[in-house]
C-alpha cells in the first residue's frame, strides 16, 4: 500500500525562512502549513553525473555573482522555495559544494551523494521520502527515467522540471506503473514548462466557458538569460509544432517573432524551439495550432544561437559530451554578460479563438532563480495537498493539477512577480500604445 502523503492546512502568514517547530513549517510562499500526520520529508534532487558538470543547472545566471558561487546561489534559492519542511536532504554529487550548501540552509538540511543512473543508489536515497523533485538536467538525450522508476519502486511522489519532449513522453509511459503503485507524479513541473502549462490550460478553460467560438491557436513565448547547455542541445532537435491539427517540423531557432512581454520587460525577439508543452497542449487541451518560442538576453546571444544552429550539424549538437565542451568554452562569457544584464524572466501565453476572442497570460519576475524556486514550491505543495492523482501527468491535465487547484497554484507561483495577468486582451497588457480608431490611442 502506498504511503499516505501528509495533509496540510493553509492559512495566510508573513514570509519566513525557517521551520518554526518539529511539526509546523513555514514556506516561502506567504503561507503556513501545519502537518497533521507527520513531518514531510522532501528531497531536492540536484545531481551531476559523469561529464555533466555543475554548469548545467536548472536555470542560468545569478542574482549577485559576487555574493557567492553561481551553483550555491541557484540551488539555495530552489531549496528554500521548494521545500522548507522538516528533515530535508540535498542530493549532489559534488561533496564539497553540497556540504557548503547545507551549511547555508541550516540544521534541517543534510547532504547525501547519489548517482541517478545507479538503481541501488537511488533506491537507498529515496527510502522514507515523501516527495522527490528531480532537477538533474539537462534532460535532453537522457537515456532513461531512472529517478521516476526509483520513485515508483519506493512509492515516492515525484516531480521533475523536464524541458525535453522525448523525456517527458518517456516519463508518461510509466503512468500505469505509477497508478498501480498509487504514486502521484508530474513531469514538466517547473516554471516553463510547468506554470506556463497551467496558464495555458486556464486560458483554454475560460475561453470554452465564455466564448461562442472554439480555441484555435495557442502560442507560448518566453525570454530569460541563456541556459547554454539546454539551449545548445535543443538546437540539435527539429521543432515539432501543430498547424490546424497537423504535425509539422521546422528548423530550430527559426520563425522569429517580436513579442511584447508587457511592463518591466517590453518587446523581445523569440524563436522556435522543440519544447514539450507544444505536444502536451495539442493532446490535452485540443487546440489545433500550437507553437512555442524562446528568446534570450542580451539580444546578441540570439544571433549567436542562430549562428550555432547553422554552423554545427544536428548530430554534433545532440552529443552531450560535445555540447559540454562548448558549455565550458562559452560559459565564462555568458556569465559575465548575465551579471550585467540581470536575470529577468518573462513568459507569455496567447490564445486565439474562432470567434475573434484573443486572450493573454503574462508572468514576469526580476529574478529567474527565485521565480523557478517559487514555481517548484507551488507544484510541491499541490502534490502534498492531494491535487494530483496517482499516475504520471502533465501539469495541464486535470489529473495532474486538479482544475479547482489551479488558481491556488498560480497564486503561489506568482509570488514576487513584477507582472502577472491572466485572461486579458492583448492591448491591455502590452507596453506600446494601441490605436482604437479615429486617432485615439491608449
Amino acid at each position: 500500500m502506498a504511503r499516505a502523503l501528509p495533509r496540510l492546512n493553509c492559512t495566510a502568514t508573513a514570509i519566513m525562512a525557517s521551520a518554526t517547530s518539529a511539526t509546523k513549517v513555514t514556506v516561502l510562499v506567504k503561507s503556513q502549513f501545519q502537518l497533521k500526520n507527520k513531518n514531510a520529508r522532501v528531497w531536492y534532487l540536484e545531481v551531476r553525473v559523469g561529464s555533466v558538470g555543475p554548469l548545467l543547472l536548472l536555470s542560468p545566471g545569478s542574482a549577485r555573482p559576487s555574493d557567492c558561487s553561481w551553483l550555491s546561489k541557484q540551488v539555495k534559492s530552489l531549496i528554500l522555495f521548494s521545500f522548507f519542511y522538516v528533515a530535508e536532504k540535498i542530493l549532489h554529487t559534488g561533496r564539497e559544494k553540497g556540504a557548503a550548501m547545507v551549511s547555508t540552509l541550516g540544521k534541517n538540511s543534510e547532504f547525501a551523494e547519489v548517482n541517478i543512473y545507479n538503481e541501488g543508489s537511488l533506491l537507498m536515497a529515496l527510502r522514507d521520502v515523501d516527495l522527490v523533485v528531480h532537477a538533474a538536467g539537462p534532460f535532453q538525450q537522457a537515456p532513461k527515467c531512472t529517478v521516476l522508476e526509483a520513485a515508483i519502486e519506493t512509492k515516492t511522489a515525484y516531480i521533475d522540471v523536464c524541458d525535453d519532449t522525448i523525456y517527458s513522453q518517456r516519463a508518461k509511459s510509466f503512468k500505469d506503473r505509477a497508478i498501480a503503485a498509487n504514486i502521484p507524479a508530474i513531469t514538466t513541473g517547473g516554471i516553463y514548462p510547468g506554470v506556463s502549462n497551467v496558464m495555458a490550460a486556464e486560458l483554454v478553460r475560460v475561453a470554452r466557458n465564455e466564448s461562442k467560438g472554439e480555441p484555435e491557436r495557442l502560442r507560448h513565448g518566453w525570454c530569460w538569460p541563456n541556459n547554454i547547455a539546454t539551449s545548445f542541445l535543443l538546437l540539435g532537435e527539429e521543432v515539432v509544432a501543430y498547424n490546424k491539427g497537423e504535425e509539422i517540423t521546422l528548423e530550430p531557432y527559426s520563425g522569429m517573432l517580436s513579442v511584447d512581454f508587457g511592463k518591466g520587460i517590453g518587446r523581445k525577439d523569440v524563436f522556435l524551439l522543440n519544447l514539450p508543452e507544444v505536444r502536451s497542449a495539442r493532446e490535452v487541451l485540443g487546440v489545433p495550432t500550437v507553437s512555442a518560442r524562446f528568446g534570450t538576453a542580451p539580444f546578441f546571444w540570439n544571433w549567436g544561437m542562430v549562428t550555432m544552429q547553422r554552423l554545427f550539424p544536428a548530430e554534433y549538437l545532440r552529443d552531450r559530451s560535445k555540447v559540454q565542451q562548448l558549455v565550458q568554452l562559452f560559459d565564462p562569457v555568458v556569465r559575465a554578460f548575465d551579471g550585467i544584464a540581470g536575470e529577468r524572466v518573462s513568459m507569455r501565453v496567447d490564445l486565439e479563438c474562432t470567434d475573434g476572442r484573443n486572450t493573454v497570460g503574462i508572468f514576469s519576475h526580476r529574478r529567474l532563480s527565485v521565480s523557478v524556486g517559487t514555481a517548484i514550491a507551488a507544484f510541491v505543495l499541490a502534490v502534498l495537498e492531494g491535487a494530483t492523482q496517482p499516475g504520471v501527468w502533465f501539469p495541464e491535465e486535470p489529473e495532474g493539477i486538479a482544475i479547482e487547484a489551479r488558481e491556488v497554484l498560480l497564486k503561489r507561483a506568482s509570488q514576487g512577480t513584477i507582472n502577472f495577468v491572466m485572461n486579458k486582451a492583448p492591448w491591455m497588457v502590452e507596453t506600446e500604445p494601441k490605436e482604437l480608431g479615429l486617432g485615439i490611442y491608449i
